[in-house]
């Protein structure tokens, strides 16, 4: 009887499976994979990953005062709170104007434990807000996204398109349930 030696395995072995296989049906899987893999990025799993964990800012959230950085719907806000300079926090103060693009991010109510879509747009057509007290200057990094992904960028003057580009203050309008 002959000796088994690894050379002598790897060629049994080899040879097992070209027996098994044809180029056609190699080919025809290297295709298929090569077809389905672009869509492998749409799969839920990113989301599945982290949907379980809450951030620093959805522990320590608040829903009774808008006028604070930590009031839900700022997760994602970056600039001077409306509320704090005359507006509310879904409306321009007077003499400012609604910027006609937006950021977006999604908070969690902690009320309810759901998430939702939240519309954050500049107030232009004034200077800078002259807001008293340091809860009126919020810098909401939750989940925030590259600037190659300018919608959910919170880094940008959203004024553009409007007749001014002067920045005044930022609003958090709710749109609705995040799906």
């Amino acid at each position: 009887m002959g000796e088994f030696t690894p050379d002598s395995l790897a060629e049994k072995f080899v040879r097992n499976v070209a027996r098994r296989s044809s180029r056609r049906g190699f080919l025809s899987r290297v295709g298929s994979a090569l077809v389905a893999a672009p869509f492998f990025p749409l799969l839920p799993v990113a989301r599945a990953s982290t949907s379980n964990k809450l951030t620093d800012f959805e522990r320590n959230a608040q829903t009774s005062d808008p006028n604070r950085c930590d009031y839900w719907r700022h997760c994602a806000i970056d600039g001077i709170l409306c509320g704090c300079c005359g507006g509310g926090v879904h409306s321009c103060p007077p003499g400012s104007t609604p910027s006609p693009t937006a950021w977006v991010g999604t908070c969690l109510n902690p009320d309810d434990g759901r998430s939702y879509l939240i519309a954050y747009r500049d107030c232009c057509g004034m200077g800078p807000c002259a807001a008293s007290g340091e809860d009126c200057f919020c810098d909401g990094t939750d989940r925030e996204l590259p600037i190659y992904r300018p919608q959910s960028n919170n880094q940008i003057i959203w004024c553009f398109g409007d007749s001014s580009m002067e920045y005044h203050c930022s609003t958090a309008a709710l749109v609705g349930l995040a799906e």
